[in-house]
């Protein structure tokens, strides 16, 4: 019967069309109140009033016991003459100023707007009951409520202002309850703030690096190598060990326009002005094969296991199977320019485009395959320019991150389970790159005119942590290393710098060790 009572409790609460039970008297009826007191006080007033000055003008007081009551009590006659005697005044009372400036305690109800109710996600709450259900199942709810909403429900509002209330500062467990007046920002959200420097650990040179916006000459691999295309080289830089070797020359005019490892391994591809797309195996320095089905530059490339995905200046996107003598397997068409973005997400089950005509495609993995149906999924028109820097979330896949060029300077997430685009933010740049970070739930921008600059975002509310600067002309390209402390950034400038922006703290990379959970969603579905 408990839970019987708690949700008639709740419905009751819920409710704002009865009347109110429980809570502050209405005004009207405190004004009633005090109108009736008053005029009970005024009449009791006028009557003593009256008494008393029929006693006081009598000469001879008369022998009634209430007249002898009377004299007893009125001894010496005061010296100085009340003022409800004289003439012209009037008898009512004055109310105490200091109750009239109070404010009559509690406060009016709290109204809605329904405008802003999620009115299935508040029958959803008080009709569930999962106190019977094991531990596992709720965890395994709260991962699909996860992936399909974008956040967890349990954490959600069902009741909210018409203006949302500002989001919490950071550092404190519970956002529901911290004082949106207060000043000066807990002990606890300080101690939680890590350190960024605010200059490069490294800076390298990089001559004749082309000042393209279109094209992608950076890659970071697996393997810890660098691979920066300048001009018609390609160069491998080892993090490790700081040695540089030349992997390759164009011959005449032709030069490298874009650069992807592969997940794992040391095979490179790289695309060329020419529209062929060359495998090399850099362990060896070898080149492996050389694919074509391109009529312009490869601008922009990424891997999906043994699927390479290329797009040129045409338009066009090629799925490319480097086992197999016939490489082509399916060809793309939707774009109508340049293909300067090209991204697969972490779990491979979908690529997202982006194209010199301002759109976005989304494309869904074929069913047991690593390339993508013919026709897109969503094909998003929000930016208002060319949509270059692409990044999937590496702990919630079902969500992706846009950049748009001069024109937009636009970051957009967009949820891909529904369709939606989760937030929007103006960087007031030219957004030129994106990377999440795996170490901590926050986004990297790199961005050109005006500032040059790079920005570090807090996910989900994207407020801006921190900009670094440094680079005198736009940022180009980023690449992350593998662990995902460092962040290198090319400019137009002619320097690679590398920012330690998002070291891990040793105290969580022993919890990391001691603790390793496996996800909820790969242990129950299957």
């Amino acid at each position: 019967m408990a839970q019987f009572r708690y949700v008639n409790e709740l419905n009751s609460l819920l409710n704002v069309d009865g009347p109110i039970t429980k809570g502050p008297t209405p005004r009207w009826q405190r004004k009633g109140i005090e109108n009736n007191t008053s005029s009970t006080n005024l009449s009791l007033n006028s009557s003593k009033h009256r008494s008393n000055s029929s006693i006081n003008n009598s000469k001879t007081p008369t022998k009634s016991s209430g007249g002898a009551d009377v004299i007893r009590s009125k001894k010496t006659p005061g010296k100085t003459p009340s003022k409800s005697k004289s003439p012209g005044r009037s008898t009512t009372p004055t109310p105490n100023k200091a109750n009239a400036n109070k404010t009559p305690g509690g406060g009016d109800r709290f109204i809605p707007s329904r405008s802003a109710t999620n009115f299935d996600l508040g029958h959803f709450k008080i009709v569930q009951n999962d106190e019977n259900d094991s531990p596992n199942k709720q965890d395994l709810q709260r991962a699909m409520c996860e992936n399909l909403h974008g956040n967890d429900i349990q954490n959600q509002r069902i009741l909210s202002y018409q203006k949302k209330a500002p989001a919490a500062p950071e550092g404190f467990q519970n956002p529901m309850r911290v004082l949106y007046t207060q000043a000066k920002t807990p002990a606890s959200a300080r101690a939680c703030n890590r350190y960024i420097p605010q200059a490069p650990d490294r800076i390298l040179d990089a001559p004749d690096i082309i000042d393209d916006y279109y094209l992608n000459l950076m890659d970071w691999g697996a393997n810890n190598i660098l691979a920066a295309a300048l001009g018609s080289h390609v160069y491998l830089w080892n993090a490790g060990t700081g040695k540089i070797e030349e992997l390759l020359e164009m011959t005449g005019n032709d030069y490298i326009c874009s650069l992807a490892w592969i997940q794992e391994g040391d095979y490179l591809a790289v695309g060329t002005t020419s529209g062929t797309t060359e495998l090399w195996d850099c362990s060896k320095n070898k080149r492996l094969r050389i694919m074509d089905g391109h009529s312009a530059r490869i601008g922009s490339l990424s891997w999906n296991s043994y699927i390479l995905t290329s797009g040129s200046r045409s338009g066009q996107i090629i799925h490319h199977d480097v086992r197999q003598r016939e490489h082509i397997v399916s060809t793309l068409s939707g774009h109508t320019q340049e293909v300067c973005g090209l991204k697969w997400s972490t779990d491979g089950r979908f690529l997202a485009s982006g194209g010199n005509d301002n759109v976005l495609n989304i494309w869904p993995a074929v069913s047991n395959g690593h390339h993508t149906q013919n026709q897109p999924l969503f094909s998003f028109t929000a930016h208002q320019a060319a949509v270059k820097a692409l990044a999937w979330c590496p702990w919630q896949p079902q969500i992706l991150a846009s950049g748009g060029g001069t024109a937009d300077r636009h970051i957009r997430l967009w949820n891909i389970n529904t369709g939606s685009c989760a937030n929007a933010i103006d960087t007031k740049s030219q957004v030129c790159g994106l990377l999440w970070s795996t170490n901590y739930k926050e986004l990297i921008s790199g961005h050109g005119f005006a500032n040059n600059q790079l920005i570090i975002w807090k996910y989900p509310g994207m407020t801006k942590v921190t900009e670094l600067t440094g680079h005198t002309a736009r940022v180009l390209h980023l690449a992350m290393s593998p662990d995902g402390s460092t962040v290198l950034s090319a400019g137009a400038d002619e320097t690679l710098r590398l920012w330690k922006c998002f070291v891990k703290n040793p105290v969580k990379i022993k919890e990391d060790k001691t603790k390793s959970k496996p996800s909820v969603l790969n242990t129950c579905i299957r």
